[in-house]
């Protein structure tokens, strides 16, 4: 018998679209929204609380009072410093011990994802409650990458592959073999927004997002939806290719009409 889910929840539409699930499937959830980052549309008509980023006592309080007993990470955050985020006690005890300053993203959501098992809580994957939203191997729409597109894939997934060993990012646009930008700390949809004034003449370029090797994949899987396509055609891209198995797909037939009326290919492709 499964206890209450509780929702950890940053920005975008994926938090939203796991209460949607749960309501469908008649599970209990509890949303923990993160101040400065959940959006409100994805606690409205569903026990929430708010709390910030660095006050841990609060949030693991909060999730003992409404009777979590299994959680997952979901949404963007964008990583503060440690002025901004003002640890309390509890914070500051984890980011003390893994070094917040030095360690990536990745490395602090492992992190995070051990502390919350260590305090009892069975830590859930985004994919295991989203059946059915991975993408497969293969394009989703009717339109296909070329073969110049193809060769951006290929440079991009070396890219990407280098970018996830470091713990940078997920994400990297090439467009006729030339790196347009990499992810870093903004994100995924800052990165495309960047693109668009870098953009060369000729063939549009290509979104390639991949996990990180060895990626805590429970707190961060790549995730596109609506918005990544409507992005990627806004900077002139030609397509987006995402690693498949591992890349969780929102609104999939609302991405898919929407790629296929933006001429934009998007395709699961796997790598090495």
């Amino acid at each position: 018998m499964t206890g209450r889910l509780g929702i950890v929840a940053g920005g975008g539409r994926l938090p939203q679209r796991l209460v949607e699930a749960c309501r469908a499937a008649g599970r209990d959830v509890f949303v923990l929204a993160l101040e400065g980052a959940a959006q409100p549309e994805t606690v409205r008509g569903v026990p929430h609380a708010w709390c910030r980023m660095g006050a841990a006592v609060k949030g693991l309080s909060l999730l003992r009072e409404n009777n979590v007993t299994e959680l997952v990470l979901a949404g963007s955050v964008r990583r503060p410093s440690l002025s901004t985020l003002r640890p309390d006690w509890r914070a500051a005890k984890l980011f003390t011990r893994i070094g917040y300053r030095a360690i990536g993203d990745d490395g602090l959501l492992s992190a995070v994802v051990r502390e919350l098992e260590h305090e009892g809580f069975r830590v859930l994957g985004v994919d295991q409650l989203l059946d059915g939203e991975l993408v497969g191997e293969g394009p989703l729409g009717t339109v296909k990458p070329n073969s110049q597109s193809e060769a951006d894939i290929e440079r991009g997934l070396c890219i990407a592959r280098a970018l996830g060993a470091l713990d940078i990012g997920q994400a990297v646009v090439v467009q006729q073999g030339l790196v347009l930008g990499v992810e870093a700390i903004e994100g995924t949809d800052e990165l495309l927004r960047r693109c668009a004034a870098l953009r060369r003449e000729g063939p549009g370029g290509v979104l390639v997002k991949i996990a990180k090797p060895g990626q805590e994949r429970r707190a961060d899987r790549p995730t596109i939806g609506r918005r990544t396509v409507a992005l990627a055609a806004t900077a002139g891209l030609a397509g987006i290719a995402v690693e498949a198995g591992a890349t969780i797909v929102l609104d999939r037939d609302e991405l898919i009409g929407a790629a296929d009326l933006a001429g934009l290919f998007v395709i699961g492709v796997r790598h090495s």
